[in-house]
């Protein structure tokens, strides 16, 4: 070619370059050529433009969708540790008063530290029972959510999601439900709401306009308020009318998106787009990815038009760098043979230039890739971790649960244990006397008190399995002559003055023998430790009956419970005692709560004071 081509200077050098004719063709020629450069140069500097940005929006998307992610899986666990909660699962089967108080508080302790927005407890009708914003005008509790889907979703299959608008608040917001089971069937449903608007404001400050999609096309999430509940094109009437009928948006009007295909159909996809307050469309790249764990599709869009015209810009720039060595050495070679060789170097010069910049170009396309990849990869692992946290956090659940009913047995067995020593004692005392039946008699409560150490065991396992035992109509009377018996003569050895008070024994309460003697034998018991050492340690173990209620008084004229203490007195392994595990306070208020009842406080350093409240029943 450049052999035709020095033929073709030399003859018009020969024609002479000074003929107009010669002039205007060869400007005719040379305008071709750089309108064709630039032409085709104008196409690849956008090719290469959408293919950059495209990288650089991919990216981005996939950080706003794991973003999206982190908060979802933050949210979902929290119905599932309420759900699992004992004074949740408490106040909904006894529907007291104090432990809907203490659920209410309990939940809007949460809010802060969660990020939630409500979190409400539903019965197995759809009342709601307790609610976060109990304190609040617009307070839940007492309303009815039956006619929502994520309850009757959650009734029907354990777990719900649903997106939606408020009911009261008028917030848009996902709903994530939990069934609580119980022995007998469904107690009730756990609904957190989330809201996302710190999620959009970190949006706004760090990345293009980003909006999330569900199966049907409706933005649910955007960093764009004003494009909340539009949606990427016409709904059906079929679908229309089902979603007006379950207020899921209220009256938003679903409308459909000014978005429209650029270019035609494929990799990456341009889009023209009127941003909300925008006076026209602009031109952006779209990526969408996947939410993952729902059926969410999240959309990034990215601006094009200043990335599109620089790179234009450049492209061209390189066209002409590349093109105006070969017109300049044209020119010259036809008007001096000389000057083509200088210009031939002068071109070679720009081809390795221009070389250089592509392979400078390329290295940084490889660089992104690599760092795609490794973000890729770092996500991976992220979540792999994860999912060990989560299994580390299910076996320390378990092993601490075996490590308190463990301590608890300990704990309970000790006293009939000492017990058995003491008639094991006496039995020894009577055979070397030659009393034959009292020796006997002390055999026979020695039986009776291991009997008793399996029962009490029994029941400790079954409280461990959360369940309540046989429970049904008990008199008081036993279960107080019950614990005298069981803490026998060397616990009015150590009390030292012990009041009791005969009840009748058609007093009757709701709960199990065993299991109320074991509660009346820890309170007795703390006193005895309390008083013991004192001037003139008293004990009284009282009743007071009503209609509906029986309360048995534990109390004595102790130093008091140290308030550090008493903060926390039913907290696990909180105790004063240089030996105490700090279980018996818990085991007494969960049995007690176990049947409908409650354990009062009253500590001064004149004395301490229990009280055990249980229903009543004839």
């Amino acid at each position: 070619m450049e052999n035709r081509l020095a033929v073709r200077s030399e003859s018009i050098l020969h024609a002479g370059m000074t003929s107009p004719l010669v002039k205007i063709v060869y400007g005719l020629l040379a305008a071709l050529l750089v309108a064709g450069a630039l032409f085709i140069a104008n196409d690849y500097g956008r090719k290469r433009a959408y293919e950059s940005l495209h990288i650089r929006a991919q990216s981005a998307a996939e950080l706003n969708a794991v973003l999206l992610r982190t908060v979802l899986e933050k949210q979902r666990s929290l119905p599932f540790v309420l759900s699992q909660d004992r004074d949740v699962i408490s106040a909904l089967t006894t529907r007291s008063d104090s432990l809907l108080q203490l659920v209410n508080r309990k939940l809007e302790s949460l809010i802060s530290g969660t990020r939630s927005s409500v979190i409400y407890l539903l019965n197995a009708d759809g009342l709601a029972l307790a609610s976060s914003n109990w304190r609040e005008p617009t307070s839940f509790v007492g309303t009815n959510y039956s006619f929502r889907p994520y309850y009757t979703r959650a009734v029907a299959t354990g777990s719900a999601e649903h997106y939606a608008f408020g009911t009261v608040s008028k917030r848009p917001g996902l709903y994530i439900s939990r069934r609580i089971d119980g022995p007998s069937g469904t107690l009730g449903v756990i609904v957190v709401k989330v809201e996302f608007d710190d999620l959009e404001a970190d949006w706004r400050r760090n990345s293009d306009p980003s909006l999330v999609v569900d199966q049907r096309g409706i933005v649910l999430i955007t960093s764009l308020p004003g494009w909340r509940f539009m949606t990427e094109g016409p709904i059906v009437p079929d679908q229309m009318g089902p979603i007006r009928e379950s207020l899921q948006f209220g009256d938003a009007p679903l409308a459909p998106l000014d978005i429209t295909p650029a270019l035609p159909q494929g990799q990456p996809d341009i889009v023209r787009a009127r941003l909300p307050g925008a006076a026209k469309a602009e031109e952006f790249v779209r990526v969408q990815t996947p939410v993952p764990t729902t059926t969410w599709n999240l959309q990034l869009l990215t601006p094009a038009a200043s990335a599109v015209s620089e790179a234009t810009r450049t492209a061209q720039l390189l066209a002409l760098i590349v093109l105006a060595p070969l017109l300049g050495l044209t020119a010259f070679f036809l008007r001096r043979r000389g000057l083509a060789l200088r210009r031939a170097r002068e071109q070679e010069a720009a081809r390795l230039e221009l070389e250089r910049r592509v392979a400078e170009r390329t290295a940084d396309l490889s660089a992104a890739h690599s760092e795609l990849v490794m973000q890729v990869e770092e996500r991976q692992k992220t979540e792999a971790k994860l999912q060990t946290v989560q299994q580390d956090l299910v076996q320390a659940n378990r092993l601490a649960i075996l490590g308190q009913v463990t301590a608890g047995v300990a704990h309970e067995i000790n006293q009939p244990v000492a017990a058995i020593r003491s008639y094991a004692d006496n039995a020894k005392t009577f055979l070397g006397r030659n009393q034959i039946d009292s020796a006997r008699d002390n055999l026979k409560a020695i039986a009776g008190l291991t009997e008793r150490i399996g029962g009490i065991t029994d029941e400790l396992r079954t409280f461990a399995r959360k369940g309540t035992g046989d429970a049904g109509p008990i008199s008081v009377s036993d279960v107080i002559e019950g614990a005298l018996l069981l803490l026998g003569t060397r616990f009015r050895q150590r009390a030292g003055q012990i009041t009791t008070q005969t009840l009748s024994p058609d007093i009757k309460v709701h709960g199990n023998r065993m299991r109320l003697e074991q509660v009346l034998i820890n309170l007795m018991q703390n006193a005895v430790e309390a008083t013991e050492g004192g001037p003139a340690s008293k004990i009284s173990v009282e009743t007071r009956v009503t209609e509906g209620e029986v309360q048995l008084i534990v109390s004595d004229n102790g130093p008091g419970i140290p308030e550090a203490i008493k903060q926390a007195l039913f907290t696990p392994f909180n105790t004063s005692k240089d030996r105490g595990l700090g279980l018996g306070l818990v085991i007494c208020h969960d049995i007690v709560a176990d049947y409908g009842g409650r354990i009062d406080v009253k500590s001064s350093s004149a004395g301490t004071k229990f009280t055990v409240h249980l229903p009543r029943v004839s």
